[in-house]
């Protein structure tokens, strides 16, 4: 027998990573032994796989740069519309293979590394993930920075350049704790500074009513030091940027008139100003409303709205000036999309500008803003929206304060005359909410100062205009739309996936990889033996190559043979891990009362981080962590069941799991989550949903057909008519035998036998205040986790199930999305012109 071929054979077997030529392996070979001598030089004589990592970086980015220049040329000259997308979290990863990716250069770089003697994989591990989310908000950002550019849109993703990421999650005996991500201790070869383009952003002060219109003076000011990180389309030569800004303190700072003695600790006091762009609050669908973020929020937005307005100034055409000087266009060439309410600022800042600085009328200011600004919605959980203090409003931004007061009166004078007399209305649908503290609705300065507004999944969209903003969309129904979420093929399918890109392409052509919907063509090959074999050895390569993942990284060894049923998200109470836990417990109840019965083997995952504040979530984490030391090492059950909890779930972490994945948990309380991305990832590659009808699974029952997902559990409506009459989560159990022997087991200690009392938090929340009703979708949940079992017994009705949801998820694209937002919101149309590259002379 042929002996197996190594990773990197097999890798370069992959057509769709692009064809090696010769005259390219030398010359990225050349480029290599360069920037690696350069390093060396100027360091030491002994290079580390590091300095490896570095000379690819470097190598692969000298290919960006001169698509990078032309491709902001191409946009001065054509001057098309800009779209300019504000998020305060961008959720990258690495970047180096979807370069390489992107640029066509995978397969080249592969095998010029292998030339050297060294292991392309071993490098791309030495990379540090780009952090700068939380999870679905931050990482959707991601991919529609690879769509915008994919798709020729002359886009720009703006946010901040945080020092500290999302932090490293450590378990120590069981429990989660926190670790700085020092993300950029050794560089960031992906990045270039501009600070030509540096910017001032001002705080606190007063506002000085003069007769040529109010003045925001005795601010304190910030610079904002942009740096700019290249956005790849795919295999276009397109090349967009996202700017992050970093806060830097102006050089007089705090050596004004009244410091004059203490120049040491003036020096030293540089670091309040330049904390604002310190570090990521960690926090994912929970509102803080801490002073810093707010300033994090003005700081993102004020420096953003300056550039923007820079460009348009300075741009070539829609003017024969070599200025711009009329706003009248502004609206025509500038689009902004607020990732949820987090940049909201950007409207009063724009109209502050525009009124304030340029001097128009509020009337005429107005519609440039709400032309200009659209709305993304994320999350119907009322703790999750933002809604800051007047009196921090009131120190830190003065005159934006003033701005959203004039707002509100016109938009209150507005609803008063549609409803004469209805003050409930009025204060319903007012921006500022009576109270102690008084309070600005952030969604409600959203709502009002955009003109889309849309949601992120269809369910979630009709939420969002039957209850949270139902006044508005009684008064303006056209403003409220959907887009339902999707995620980007390069990354979640070729770059974590290159075995399944592989067979799908020898099938249907790559083409797939830009049109997602070709995917359908898969149907085709249902009943084709060699494919369904096909697909079945890749997940199982997968699950191998992870379980030895595992073994090396937590010298944790599992059955590559068991169900790899995974749980990979946030910890969150409405997430409902404590779903999943009851199930494993039951799994475990059922093996140790018929020990040799025949049991289809698991291996249950679950990952994710717990905000550092949320005291249930870190509970939740113990507990999981709990039942995984008495399930584990009991020789009664064997390798029938294992329970891991995976340790800091992030994006390079996901891009292993989830080709290894053979069932997806999408368990949310329906009418809770309001879209989901990990789900459509997992559907693309080869792993069957268990999920309740919530966010997107949805919309992928309808693509796929409800029969090949295991859909379990109440329906937006049977929530709502269980909060009519009341839950009760005594009723259930004591109706359900396995059920009450599980939470007895919990509340007794047989989890955590030194210490009885340690759940008490978790079982007090179930049996009496279960915002998500956990028990009353338990007996549901259960039931299709046995037909699971049962289907992963026909390896090859499982694998037919399996390509029938691969062929249903394009719809879930981004492509798709962005190809909607840039259509019915912005006013664009994607492209397919593909900007000449460096090498070859322009038009």
């Amino acid at each position: 027998m042929s002996k197996p071929l190594t990773d990197q054979e097999k890798r370069k077997q992959i057509s769709v990573r692009g064809i090696a030529g010769l005259g390219d392996v030398s010359e990225i070979k050349k480029s290599f032994n360069r920037h690696l001598h350069f390093t060396l030089v100027k360091d030491r004589n002994v290079a580390t796989p590091r300095d490896y990592y570095f000379a690819l970086a470097h190598t692969v980015r000298d290919h960006l740069v001169g698509r990078w220049i032309r491709t902001q040329q191409y946009y001065y000259e054509k001057d098309p519309k800009r779209i300019h997308y504000l998020s305060l979290e961008f959720y990258m990863g690495r970047t180096l293979q979807n370069t390489m990716i992107n640029l066509g250069l995978q397969n080249t770089c592969d095998e010029a590394i292998y030339q050297l003697g060294l292991d392309l994989e071993e490098l791309e591990e030495i990379e540090e993930d780009a952090g700068l989310g939380n999870g679905g908000l931050g990482r959707l950002a991601a991919c529609f920075l690879d769509s915008m550019a994919s798709l020729g849109l002359a886009a720009y993703g703006y946010g901040i350049r945080y020092e500290f990421g999302i932090f490293n999650q450590k378990i120590a005996n069981g429990w989660q704790v926190e670790e700085a991500d020092d993300w950029l201790r050794y560089g960031n070869p992906w990045e270039k500074a501009r600070p030509e383009y540096m910017l001032p952003v001002h705080f606190y002060g007063r506002v000085d009513h003069t007769h040529e219109g109010p003045k925001w003076i005795d601010t304190q000011v910030v610079l904002a030091m942009p740096y700019d990180t290249p956005v790849p389309g795919y295999k276009n030569n397109t090349v967009n940027t996202m700017r992050l800004w970093s806060a830097k303190a102006p050089n007089d700072f705090n050596l004004k008139e009244f410091n004059v003695g203490d120049y040491i600790q003036a020096v030293l006091d540089r670091n309040l100003a330049e904390n604002i762009s310190r570090v990521l609050y960690p926090n994912d669908n929970f509102f803080e409303g801490k002073e810093l973020r707010l300033k994090q929020e003005y700081f993102v937005v004020a420096a953003t709205l300056q550039d923007i307005i820079r460009r348009f100034k300075s741009s070539k055409f829609g003017c024969r000036d070599p200025v711009r000087t009329s706003f009248e266009a502004f609206p025509e060439k500038v689009a902004i999309q607020l990732n949820d309410t987090h940049p909201a600022l950007a409207i009063p800042e724009l109209m502050r500008i525009l009124v304030d600085i340029e001097r128009l009328d509020w009337e005429k200011a107005w519609e440039i803003t709400t032309k200009t600004c659209a709305y993304t919605n994320h999350t119907v959980l009322p703790e999750a929206l933002e809604r800051w203090p007047i009196y921090m409003f009131e120190k830190l931004l003065p005159r934006h304060l003033q701005i959203i007061y004039e707002i509100n009166h016109r938009h209150l004078d507005r609803i008063a005359a549609l409803y004469p007399g209805d003050h409930d209305r009025l204060r319903r649908m007012s921006l500022i909410e009576e109270g102690d503290p008084k309070r600005i609705n952030m969604a409600h300065l959203c709502v009002v100062g955009s003109h889309a507004v849309n949601g992120v999944a269809r369910i979630h969209s009709d939420i969002v205009k039957t209850t949270v903003f139902k006044d508005f969309c009684d008064i303006e129904p056209e403003k409220f739309q959907n887009k339902t979420n999707g995620i980007t093929p390069r990354r979640w399918l070729l770059l974590c996936n290159p075995g399944l890109a592989d067979i799908i392409a020898e099938k249907i052509g790559e083409d797939f990889l830009t049109d997602l919907f070709q995917l359908r063509k898969l149907l085709d090959f249902i009943n084709d033996e060699m494919f369904i074999r096909d697909v079945a050895k890749v997940k199982q390569e997968n699950k191998l190559k992870f379980a030895a993942y595992l073994e090396d990284e937590y010298k944790v060894k599992i059955n590559p043979e068991s169900i790899f049923d995974i749980h990979v998200k946030r910890i969150h109470e409405y997430k409902r891990q404590l779903l999943n836990c009851l199930h494993v417990i039951t799994l475990y109840n059922r093996i140790k009362k018929e020990p040799n019965k025949k049991f289809v083997p698991r291996t249950v995952m679950i990952g994710g981080k717990a905000a550092p504040g949320y005291h249930m979530a870190k509970m939740i984490i113990k507990l999981i962590t709990s039942v995984g030391e008495v399930v584990n090492h009991d020789p009664v059950v064997g390798d029938r069941l294992k329970v891991i909890f995976l340790e800091n779930y992030r994006v390079s972490l996901a891009e292993k799991v989830i080709p290894a994945a053979d069932l997806s948990e999408q368990i949310s309380t329906a009418g809770t989550e309001a879209s989901g991305t990990g789900n459509m990832k997992f559907m693309l590659n080869g792993a069957l949903t268990i999920g309740t009808m919530d966010g997107a699974n949805v919309e992928m029952a309808e693509e796929a057909g409800e029969e090949n997902l295991f859909i379990f559990g109440m329906r937006v409506a049977d929530v709502e008519a269980m909060d009519k009459k009341g839950y009760n989560a005594r009723e259930y159990y004591e109706r359900l035998p396995e059920l009450k022997q599980a939470m007895d087991q919990i509340s007794t200690g047989f989890f955590s036998p030194k210490e009885p009392e340690l759940f008490k938090d978790i079982v007090n929340m179930l049996m009496n205040h279960d915002r998500f009703k956990v028990f009353a979708d338990y007996e549901s949940y259960i039931s299709s986790q046995e037909k699971v079992n049962e289907l992963y017994r026909n390896p090859k009705e499982w694998t037919k199930k399996v390509i029938k949801n691969i062929a249903a998820s394009g719809k879930f694209s981004s492509d798709r999305t962005i190809t909607e937002y840039a259509r019915e919101i912005w006013g664009v149309e994607p492209s397919d012109v593909k900007i000449p590259p460096p090498n070859e002379p322009r038009e």
